[in-house]
């Protein structure tokens, strides 16, 4: 059911070639960027304001959101939980769900629906899987949802990242669908030896086929000693991934360390430097490998932020209830929470607009049927919200 209503005064309106910037603390690294609005872009004042309706409380460190084609959604708990939420709020555990490892920052992670859900039932989720000796991998597999939305069955794992690692941190793990593939991110499970590794999964994004084979046309199937699933590489933790509407292409978000968060296109074959190069340093204060920002050979973010904004998902705005959002990027921020608005123009961030920060940390974000937004508050007590325009 509903729980209550507020709105937010999102900018005050100026015109959006105004130079000012968001306002954020000093920058913890401080490299220069490689190009104009790499970061701190100018901030959007188009007067936006927000409001917000909370349907569901209750859940317990939420992680993912799939919206369902005939209404209600499906959301991951981090704790082993999937539940189903009606359009009214009513939570209802949906058995079926794999055995995770719910340890550190592991456990059921994300959620996705095949292309043909609604003929397939088909639902995707990746988790932390446990292995022997206390090791874990981030892993996906699929399932079939029932009619009622009350049992998942047959489930059987399409992808799980070798080697196995035993830390708690770090699993990446959201899932996208993109017709007969799935794109899956793994964090580097904090070794960092290995994102540059063409021989293990740990730090990439790989693409296999939704029932798991690993499609030719992967950059790396005939080289030798070389993981044939891995799409990309040279990557710390990205927790957020989606496709853009109009070409098609992943881009994803991805925690640095103290600084030096990432907005990148990825492109098969792709090295994205990490732990080589890095906007951020490491919280100790010291440097990130060599100290440097950038390399030859090594893919550019197409934006980053230092401070950070420790992004969750991410998805591009694609309805008609938000006037002059279409294309932009909508991205969970964890701390200082609420969620980040870049415009796009082609590949380059013209600017940058910040929202409800009040709500904390959104670990998900995504787009209702009717065009509303929908967020997942990370918490003990989490919530699913719907954001709309004010008076819309």
């Amino acid at each position: 059911m509903v729980r209550f209503i507020f709105a937010f005064i999102a900018a005050f309106a100026l015109p959006l070639s105004a130079v000012a910037q968001v306002q954020q603390g000093a920058p913890n690294a401080g490299f220069k960027p490689a190009f104009k609005n790499q970061t701190r872009a100018p901030e959007i004042r188009d007067g936006t304001r927000l409001q917000v309706q909370q349907i569901a409380s209750g859940l317990n460190h939420p992680w993912g959101i799939a919206v369902l084609p005939g209404g209600g959604y499906l959301v991951t708990e981090r704790r082993g939980r999937l539940q189903h939420v009606s359009a009214s709020g009513k939570v209802t555990r949906v058995r079926g769900a794999p055995r995770v490892a719910a340890k550190g920052q592991g456990g059921l992670l994300d959620v996705a629906l095949a292309d043909d859900f609604a003929t397939s039932r088909r639902v995707f989720l990746t988790y932390s899987k446990p292995l022997s000796g206390r090791t874990q991998a981030t892993a996906a597999g699929v399932a079939t949802l029932s009619a009622d939305a009350s049992r998942l069955s047959n489930f059987r794992d399409i992808f799980v990242h070798t080697p196995g690692v035993n830390a708690g941190i770090h699993f990446g793990s959201r899932i996208v669908i993109k017709g007969n593939a799935a794109f899956i991110t793994v964090g580097d499970r904090n070794q960092l030896k290995m994102p540059q590794n063409l021989g293990t999964t740990v730090g990439k994004v790989v693409r296999v086929a939704i029932d798991g084979r690993v499609p030719g046309s992967n950059p790396f199937t005939q080289r030798e000693g070389a993981r044939p699933e891995i799409w990309s590489y040279g990557h710390r933790n990205p927790q957020g991934a989606a496709l853009h509407p109009r070409t098609g292409e992943l881009w994803t978000l991805e925690h640095g360390p103290k600084g030096g968060d990432e907005l990148n296109l990825i492109s098969p074959g792709v090295n994205y430097g990490w732990p080589v190069v890095s906007y951020g340093i490491d919280y100790n204060g010291s440097s990130v490998g060599r100290g440097i920002s950038r390399s030859g050979g090594m893919a550019e973010p197409r934006y980053y932020w230092d401070p950070v904004i420790a992004p969750g998902d991410m998805t591009f705005y694609n309805g008609r209830m938000f006037q002059g959002w279409n294309g932009d990027v909508v991205a969970a921020s964890l701390n200082p929470g609420g969620i980040v608005r870049l415009k796009l123009r082609g590949d380059r961030v013209t600017g940058e607009a910040r929202y409800l920060r009040k709500l904390g940390r959104v670990r998900d974000v995504d787009v209702d049927r009717d065009g509303a937004l929908l967020v997942i508050t990370d918490d003990p007590n989490g919530g699913l919200f719907r954001v709309t325009p004010a008076g819309g």
